[in-house]
């Protein structure tokens, strides 16, 4: 632990056994960003990254890294073992559209863990806070234990107010007013957790594809464009897993759209590469804003 680690992060990090914690990585930049700050704070990264998924970036950014396939749980749980990690925190996106392409079982080759925990935790449904703890409970067998990524790097959450020199217009704020409610809703339902809106009509719910091919999809349904992009935390958000992301690729997919702004939830959204972000949004001419609920009530009976 280094000595000048902050008294908060200090707590979590001795959290970590033998000052090791895993990373279960999937894609983006995530996972590279979460690596780097806990090697920061002292401690030592064992990435263990999705096959076909994973940054190659990321094995520099780590310790020690290794792979293991989508539906090789059983893989995965050995080499942490191996590793004696006991510490896990879980960060990057799964695709999970793998999941529903032909041949599922021939090409990704589940093994015997993965099965038990599908028939044994995943079966009442196949939304993403089920298949995600149903995989925490899977580790758990193992006394594996996972941990929200913000535990150690909450600086990654966007903080309140206006980002970008441009400003959501008056009727961009009445779609930001009609599109949050939907889109908690939309995550109340785990369903997914952004809504694009233009003229308070709903073009596109993100669902199993993501946010970014959901943004893409709305500009084929909106050519005009000009629509804004809400995403918000669910209402039961679990932090140990899909914590809101948005990041340059969200921005630069907005503006090939069409889309003009983007309103996200404040301390409940990670913003990775903040400066970046903020300064390709002014480059291209889109509109960020981090706002709350009681902001939102306040902005509706005004």
């Amino acid at each position: 632990m280094t000595p000048d680690l902050p008294a908060s992060r200090a707590a979590v990090s001795t959290t970590a056994a033998n000052g090791w914690i895993g990373l279960v990585a999937g894609a983006g930049r995530f996972p590279i960003t979460f690596a780097r700050a806990a090697r920061l704070q002292g401690l030592k990264v064992y990435g263990l990254g999705v096959q076909g998924m994973v940054s190659e970036e990321l094995v520099d950014s780590c310790d020690r890294f290794a792979t293991a396939g989508l539906a090789r749980l059983g893989r995965a749980i050995r080499l942490l073992n191996r590793a004696k990690i006991r510490d896990v925190v879980m960060a990057g996106k799964i695709e999970k559209t793998e999941l529903f392409k032909p041949a599922r079982i021939l090409r990704l080759l589940p093994d015997w863990r993965t099965l038990h925990m599908w028939f044994r935790y995943a079966t009442a449904n196949k939304t993403d806070d089920t298949i995600l703890l149903a995989i925490i409970r899977e580790f758990a067998r193992d006394g594996i234990r996972f941990h929200s990524a913000l535990d150690f790097c909450p600086e990654l959450l966007v903080n309140h107010g206006f980002l970008t020199r441009r400003k959501p217009s008056a009727a961009q704020w009445r779609d930001i007013k009609f599109g949050w409610h939907i889109a908690k809703e939309m995550g109340r339902l785990d369903v997914g957790q952004t809504v694009v809106v233009n003229d308070t009509a709903v073009i596109a719910i993100e669902a199993i594809e993501g946010t970014d091919q959901a943004i893409r999809r709305s500009g084929n349904l909106c050519r005009r464009g000009g629509f804004t992009v809400v995403k918000v935390a669910k209402p039961q958000q679990d932090r140990r897993f899909d914590v809101p992301t948005v990041g340059l690729d969200t921005i630069q997919t907005m503006y090939e759209a069409g889309g003009r702004v983007l309103a996200v939830e404040s301390q409940q959204t990670i913003l990775l590469d903040a400066d970046d972000v903020i300064a390709l949004a002014d480059r291209l001419g889109i509109a960020i804003v981090a706002l709350n609920a009681d902001e939102l009530r306040l902005r509706i009976a005004s």
